[in-house]
C-alpha cells in the first residue's frame, strides 16, 4: 500500500510507508532524466495524472480500511479477518499485474524464490498492521507509526551491517517515534477509538517485518542481476503480489477465516463493498505507482507517497471523529515534521548527486 525505489546509499534502503503503496518494483525509473526530451505528453500532465492517482487511489483506500476495521454489525461483532482481507486485497493486485505484463511483455527467468519469500514477509507485515486496526489501534497512529520503518531498518544495519547514520537521520526516527506516542496518549477523553496494547504490539510486529523485507529485497535485486534479467514492473506487481495471495491464502485457510471472513460480509453486505472497494484502490493505486516511476525520478514518488500519508492521517482526524488534545496535535506535528524532514534530506542528497 515494497520495493526500496531510488535507495543509493546504504542508510537509504528504507522503504516508504503506507501500506499499499509499497509494491515490489524497480530500482530504476524507466526514462532517464526528466529533462531529456520525451515524446507523448508533457511533463507536467504526467505528473499530474500519476500524483493525482496516487492520491485519489491511496486516500480513499485508507479511509476504506479504516471503515471496514471500526465497521460494527447489529450483533456487535466486528470484522476481524485480517489474512482473508490480504488474500483479496493481494488478488485484485494480481489480476492487474497479470493484465499489465501480458500487455507489457512479461520477463523469462526471473528467480522466483525470492519473490516467494519477499512477498511472504511483505503480506504479513501487511497483516499485522490490519490486525493492530483490528485490535484498537487508530488509523492515524498506525499510519504515523508505519512512517517510522526506518527505525527496524537502521537498527538491522547498525547491529548486523556496521552501518552508520548523522544525528539528523537519529533525530528524524526520534521525531517520527515520539510523535507517533504522544498522539496515541493525546486523545481526548470520549475519543472513539482506544489504542490497545495488542493493537501496539502488531503495529510493531509489521515495523519489524518492514525491516526484514528490505533486506529480502535487497536479496532479491541481487538475484536478478546474478540472472541477468531486468524484470519490468508489472512483473514485480504480479509475482509479489502472487506469493502474498498464496501466503494469506494459506494461513486465512489455516486460521479458519474464509469461513469467518465470508460468513461476516454475507451477512454485513454494507462491509462486503468496502472490502472490494478497498481491493480495487490498491491495485489501481499500485498502477498509478508504476506509471510514475516510468515516468519520473524516484524521489518524485517518494515526495508523493510521503505527503499522502501525511494528508491520510489529516483527514482521518477530520473525518473520522477523532478526537485530540493540544498534547495530541503537538504528537502529529511533531511526528510529521519528522516525516518532511526526511523528504528533504533525500532532496538534498539527490541535487549534491546530481551537482557532482
Amino acid at each position: 500500500l515494497p520495493f526500496n525505489i531510488g535507495g543509493r546509499r546504504k542508510k537509504e534502503n528504507i522503504q516508504r510507508g503506507g501500506d499499499a503503496e509499497a509494491p515490489a518494483a524497480p530500482t530504476t525509473p524507466a526514462t532517464t532524466s526528466m529533462s531529456a526530451p520525451k515524446e507523448g505528453l508533457p511533463d507536467a500532465v504526467k505528473l499530474i495524472i500519476g500524483a493525482g492517482g496516487i492520491y485519489g487511489a491511496f486516500l480513499y483506500y485508507g479511509s476504506l480500511q479504516e471503515d471496514v476495521f471500526r465497521y460494527i454489525a447489529e450483533d456487535g461483532s466486528s470484522f476481524k479477518q485480517a489474512w482473508f482481507l490480504q488474500v483479496l486485497e493481494a488478488f485484485a493486485n494480481v489480476v492487474i499485474g497479470f493484465v499489465g505484463m501480458k500487455l507489457m511483455g512479461e520477463t523469462k527467468g526471473i528467480p522466483l524464490k525470492m519473490f516467494g519469500i519477499s512477498g511472504a514477509s511483505q503480506v504479513s507485515a501487511k497483516a499485522c498492521t490490519s490486525l493492530a486496526l483490528a485490535n484498537g489501534l487508530s488509523f492515524p497512529v498506525a499510519t504515523l507509526a508505519k512512517s517510522g520503518k526506518m527505525a527496524p531498518v537502521m537498527a538491522g544495519s547498525l547491529l548486523l551491517g556496521g552501518a552508520s547514520y548523522t544525528g539528523r537521520e537519529y533525530l528524524q526516527v526520534a521525531a517520527i517515534i515520539g510523535g507517533t506516542a504522544i498522539v496515541s496518549m493525546g486523545k481526548k477523553k470520549g475519543g472513539s477509538t482506544s489504542n490497545s496494547a495488542l493493537g501496539v504490539a502488531y503495529i510493531v510486529g509489521s515495523l519489524v517485518l518492514d525491516g526484514v523485507t528490505a533486506g529480502f529485497q535487497k536479496r532479491l535485486k541481487v538475484e536478478t542481476a546474478k540472472a541477468g534479467v531486468k524484470p519490468k514492473p508489472y512483473d514485480f506487481m504480479f509475482w509479489t503480489n502472487l506469493f502474498m495471495c498464496l501466503t494469506a491464502g494459506v494461513i486465512a485457510l489455516g486460521l479458519g477465516e474464509f469461513t469467518t471472513g465470508l460468513a461476516f460480509t454475507a451477512s454485513n453486505p454494507e462491509i462486503l463493498s468496502k472490502i472490494i472497494k478497498f481491493a480495487l484502490c490498491s491495485a489501481i493505486g499500485q498502477s498509478f505507482i508504476f506509471y510514475t516511476i516510468a515516468n519520473f525520478d524516484p524521489l518524485i514518488l517518494s515526495t508523493v507517497t510521503t505527503t499522502r500519508k501525511i494528508f491520510s492521517v489529516l483527514l482521518s482526524i477530520f473525518l473520522k471523529g477523532h478526537s485530540l488534545s493540544p498534547t495530541g496535535w503537538s504528537g502529529i506535528a511533531l511526528a510529521c515534521g519528522g516525516i518532511l524532514s526526511e523528504m528533504q534530506a533525500k532532496m538534498s542528497g539527490k541535487s549534491k548527486q546530481h551537482s557532482h
